[in-house]
């Protein structure tokens, strides 16, 4: 059992390992053959020693950053779940009002940002809140995709046994939606570092420490594009531990509800 979970492990991380070897190699080849200027395209090798060189301000910003887009995925988890109980209780709210919930998705987010801004001031309460608008769909989606799909033949016997709609959508609805949720939860968690991002993009330079979304612009504007890929780098990085933290509670926490559903 033990070397069945390397084995799967290995299927897991070695394949990925393999092509972001192969893409650094490829970038490096690339830049050294061709030879790049470094304020046009830095190699992986000037990115790594930018990175080294600002980790102050780099660790700094990356702090700022996750526990904005941190507060916004969670927000958009417990009010995009409340909003899908309230859809999945009432079809006829569901109906008035899921097609308002798709203008979160489909409307730019760098038009709403400003207009953020402008209402809450600069700072973190702004750059979280543009995180939760950014991330709050997907839950809303999701969620309400697992709470209307429950069996008829189930809900039919909770009727037969008078069982009342809270009882109901506690015992049998929200427990159906569960993989729904997590399923929803791993695509909100990179949008909400991109909604940070983008907020701090606007907020950043009117506060007193900056942001991902701040530095990187900085940067480029500065020509000190390897500083800017390092940060563009922390960027990415940050959306693929929170997305990896919703799959790791997949796995172990929720393990029992996806696999009922799988």
């Amino acid at each position: 059992m033990k070397m069945q979970g390397i084995l799967s492990l290995y299927r897991f991380l070695f394949p990925p390992a393999v092509v972001l070897l192969l893409l650094l190699l490829t970038w490096q080849l690339a830049v050294s053959s061709l030879e790049i200027k470094s304020y046009f395209l830095p190699s992986p090798g000037e990115v790594f020693l930018a990175a080294i060189r600002i980790r102050g301000e780099l660790a700094v910003a990356i702090v700022l950053t996750l526990r904005a887009a941190f507060c916004g995925f969670c927000f958009s988890i417990v009010i995009g779940s409340l909003v899908a109980l309230i859809f999945a209780q009432l079809s006829w709210v569901r109906y008035g009002c899921f097609p308002y919930a798709v203008l979160l998705q489909t409307v730019p987010i760098v038009a709403i940002a400003p207009l953020m801004i402008n209402w809450q001031g600069p700072g973190f309460g702004s750059v979280a809140s543009i995180a939760f608008i950014v991330s709050a769909f997907p839950i809303i989606a999701n969620v309400t995709a697992g709470l209307t799909s429950v069996d008829q033949g189930l809900l039919e016997l909770f009727r037969l046994y008078r069982t009342s709609r809270l009882k109901t959508a506690i015992k049998l609805q929200v427990p159906h939606a569960i993989p729904n949720l997590v399923t929803g939860a791993r695509t909100s968690a990179g949008l909400a570092v991109i909604g940070a991002i983008v907020g701090e993009f606007f907020a950043g330079n009117t506060t007193r420490h900056h942001g991902l979304g701040f530095m990187i612009p900085q940067r480029i504007h500065w020509l000190k594009t390897d500083e800017a890929f390092a940060a563009v780098l922390a960027a990415t990085l940050l959306g693929m531990a929170l997305f990896c933290l919703v799959s790791l509670l997949r796995v172990t926490l929720l393990a029992r509800w996806c696999r009922a559903r799988s």
